[in-house]
């Protein structure tokens, strides 16, 4: 049987909106490189596939500095130079951060991506975005933020852009004779010359092929744009799921849509995120999330909601029902899931924030790390998942918690992997390795000629 892969999502305090104040939290932790070592180490000692780190060039949430003061939303270091550091403290972990299509240049993410995935060995992945922050417009000189059909048509192009520039170097270009003064051999290497609605790119990249071919490319798409860009380009998909039919629909959609493109279901491995909330019983579990729970005001959660929902609840009485959403310029595959699981469990605006606020819409898993374990083997085993991007409820704790506990017992199920299967994050996702497509090009051209 196959191994679930697992992913850790890293968020500094930790993924409840109320992390920051927990006891046993540095509340300055955020910008902490000593705190992100620490996570990077356990992390690999608990043999995660990959650290994912989310990004945005304002702030998640409510554009609204009243927020800001109740929330570490404000808080975030640049991810590209984090996952540098951590490359140099570990050797096996796969290090994943996000670049927005909408803001950044191809050629910018390219030599990010493929300058990270050199220094770590063959490590990298690209989390491909398009922004959902209408606040990152002000951040370049813009008035308004594009529309969402125009971010994934950029997106596509983007892309097919930064895949080019990654193959701007075949296999052993580099021959570094001394003897007769010549570094590297011209023939393989590669000028894209894209010229296209949105870019016009000359290349080459200045970095070389990597061990892994190329940073592996991770999607977070949940809206129809977004899951068939997924299925086109991504190789890992981050979900948003409530519920197993819901988790199986999405798998199985996204799956027929890589096989549309062409691609084998295994080029893509699905993973839900899933908060988890560890108790050495139930009731000590539940009591750990109640009582961040608690700790949400009702002004952070409105305002929260309000934005995801593009609707003003402040006008709404908390204890009534949720109204339709104007589905905003933003992110329109996770506000369906927030409504759907409003209008599934018959939800007041109150019991709504309190469900996805804290964790962003995320699944949410409570209990004993056999409850943990049983929760996630339900959903890998029906057919809804090939793995999970588990957000800790804290840091550093909740992770300990999974390394020490919960790991362990899914490794005694069979369900996962003792030791990494091999050094590059490829490798370690079972995922096939990428051929150039200027080698393709030359194989198949004497292939025609032996013909």
């Amino acid at each position: 049987m196959p191994m679930m892969k697992l992913g850790l999502f890293f968020e500094g305090c930790g993924h409840h909106i109320a992390a920051w104040r927990d006891p046993d939290v540095d509340a300055h932790a955020k910008q902490s490189l000593a705190h992100y070592v620490e996570i990077a180490r356990l992390a690999e000692r608990g043999k995660f596939d990959l650290l994912f780190t989310a990004d945005t060039n304002a702030t998640f949430g409510p554009d609204d500095v009243e927020a800001w003061t109740r929330t570490t939303a404000a808080s975030r270091l640049e991810p590209i130079t984090l996952l540098g550091a951590l490359a140099a403290v570990t050797s096996r972990i796969g290090l994943v951060a996000t670049a927005t299509t909408t803001y950044f240049e191809p050629f910018h993410v390219a030599r990010f991506f493929a300058s990270l995935d050199q220094i770590s060995g063959g490590r990298a992945g690209w989390n491909l975005v398009t922004s959902a922050a209408a606040a990152e417009a002000y951040n370049f000189g813009r008035e308004s933020h594009a529309g969402h059909a125009d971010r994934y048509a950029r997106a596509r192009e983007f892309a097919k852009v930064v895949l080019g520039l990654w193959d701007s170097w075949e296999d052993h270009a580099v021959i570094a004779d001394k003897a007769n003064g010549l570094y590297l051999d011209r023939d393989k290497l590669h000028f894209l010359n894209h010229k296209g609605q949105h870019f016009a790119v000359r290349g080459p990249l200045t970095v070389h092929r990597s061990p892994q071919g190329r940073p592996v490319i991770v999607q977070a798409g949940q809206s129809e744009d977004g899951r068939e860009l997924a299925a086109e380009t991504a190789e890992v998909i981050f979900t948003v799921q409530q519920d197993l039919a819901a988790g199986r629909e999405f798998y199985n959609d996204v799956k027929r849509r890589a096989a549309a493109h062409g691609r084998p279901p295994e080029a893509i491995k699905v993973m839900p995120g899933v908060m988890t909330v560890i108790g050495q019983t139930r009731a000590e579990a539940e009591d750990k999330y109640g009582r961040l729970q608690d700790l949400i005001s009702p002004e952070i959660g409105i305002k929260m909601l309000s934005t995801y929902l593009g609707v003003d609840l402040s006008r709404h009485s908390l204890d009534g029902p949720v109204p339709e959403p104007t589905y905003t310029n933003q992110e329109v595959g996770r506000v369906k899931v927030m409504v759907d699981l409003a209008r599934r469990e018959n939800l007041t605006i109150r019991q709504l924030y309190k469900r996805v606020v804290g964790q962003r819409a995320h699944r949410v898993v409570i209990g004993t790390p056999g409850d943990i374990a049983d929760a996630l083997e339900q959903w890998f085993t029906a057919g809804a998942a090939d793995g999970f991007n588990i957000l800790p409820l804290t840091f550093p704790r909740g992770l300990e918690e999974l390394v020490d506990f919960v790991i362990p017992e899914l490794q005694r199920r069979g369900l996962f992997r003792s030791e990494y299967e091999g050094h590059t994050l490829r490798e370690n996702l079972g995922l096939p390795l990428p051929i150039n497509r200027w080698s393709t090009a030359a194989q198949q051209g004497a292939l025609r000629q032996v013909s």
